[in-house]
């Protein structure tokens, strides 16, 4: 496929200018723009500019708010519960991450659980701006069902990514970010986009099979990662993420990636821990285990892959096809 370069300036004015000419509030359209510029830039395509066609899709057909504001409430000291009102996650993640780390150093934790939210991107951004503050996140989100439980057939569960992040002494900090599913869904759907096949072992279509094709797997159900490992983990991320935010859980919410239906009503959860809770003496423990994986031969540490990305990415600028900005650039046009 023909592409072309982008700065990472260009692409988050072309994400503002298009959600913008489709009906989104400047002021909701510059986090969005900020986090699929930050999903290209550590190498997640599938949350990047490929999402952004559904997205202004969403505000055109009203499954996404592109004008509502979050607000939020303090539901204890320690806790923040924030409504997206069916607008995008991203503003509201933004005032979940304004607000938990006073919370976090009043208390030494805090929470925040956002509800009447909408695809959410790459967890491991939001934990790694909170580790570069400070603080050990993790941060949990469910997804439109798309895993059914282990031994079932029906889809249940969301791909339901789980981050975690802790800031290391004189280091970058260490990033986690899995999804539930063997690959996070937005794989398949960049390989529907590319014409390219998936490997076996991915998806099953909708007759239960195995399945290399990207548009049968997009109909049929994802494999979970640790097989009844990663489902049982699926539980604990729709409860938190959904249960006890007041969100829909995965079953009850409509597809990320059609444009039709009411909007997804998913939810997210933050947890932030100051890493000086217990003493100043964890950033530099954390140094310690970094240090032991990083000098392993053969090992890497969860994050720098990321991290070495973003640095060159950030120099030498982002790949896009040329059909996809093709197809931005007619949106709403």
């Amino acid at each position: 496929m023909t592409s072309r370069t982008l700065t990472p300036a260009e692409a988050h004015a072309l994400v503002v200018d298009t959600l913008t000419r489709c009906g989104t509030d400047p002021a909701n359209a510059v986090p969005v723009a900020e986090a699929l510029v930050g999903a290209e830039l550590t190498g997640q395509y599938g949350h990047g500019l490929r999402r952004l066609p559904t997205y202004a899709r969403h505000v055109l057909t009203g499954k996404v708010k592109g004008r509502v504001q979050p607000t939020s409430q303090r539901t204890r000291p320690g806790a923040l519960l924030v409504d997206a009102h069916d607008g995008f996650a991203y503003p509201a993640l933004d005032m979940a991450l304004e607000q938990l780390p006073e919370m976090a150093r009043d208390n030494g934790i805090a929470i925040a659980g956002l509800h009447n939210s909408h695809h959410c991107g790459v967890a491991g951004l939001p934990v790694e701006r909170l580790a570069q503050q400070g603080f050990l996140a993790i941060f949990m989100a469910n997804a439109p069902a798309a895993m059914a439980p282990w031994g079932g057939r029906k889809p249940l569960f969301g791909t339901d990514p789980i981050a975690f992040a802790a800031p290391v002494a004189g280091g970058d900090p260490v990033v986690v970010d899995i999804s539930l599913s063997k690959v996070a869904k937005g794989k398949i759907m960049a390989a529907t986009q590319t014409g390219e096949d998936i490997p076996e072992g991915w998806a099953l279509d909708a007759a239960g099979n195995p399945t290399t094709d990207a548009h049968a797997a997009m109909k049929g159900t994802m494999l979970p990662m640790g097989e009844a490992k990663g489902t049982a983990l699926a539980i604990m991320v729709e409860m938190l993420a959904a249960g006890l935010t007041g969100a829909l859980y995965a079953h009850e919410a409509n597809s990320f990636f059609d444009a039709e239906g009411d909007p997804m009503g998913v939810g997210q959860v933050i947890l932030a821990i100051d890493a000086t809770v217990f003493g100043p003496h964890a950033t530099t423990r954390f140094a310690d285990m970094a240090r032991e994986i990083e000098e392993m031969e053969g090992a890497r540490l969860p994050g720098r892959r990321r991290q070495q990305i973003r640095a060159e990415l950030s120099r030498t600028g982002i790949a896009a096809d040329v059909s996809l900005l093709e197809e931005i650039d007619g949106l709403a046009r």
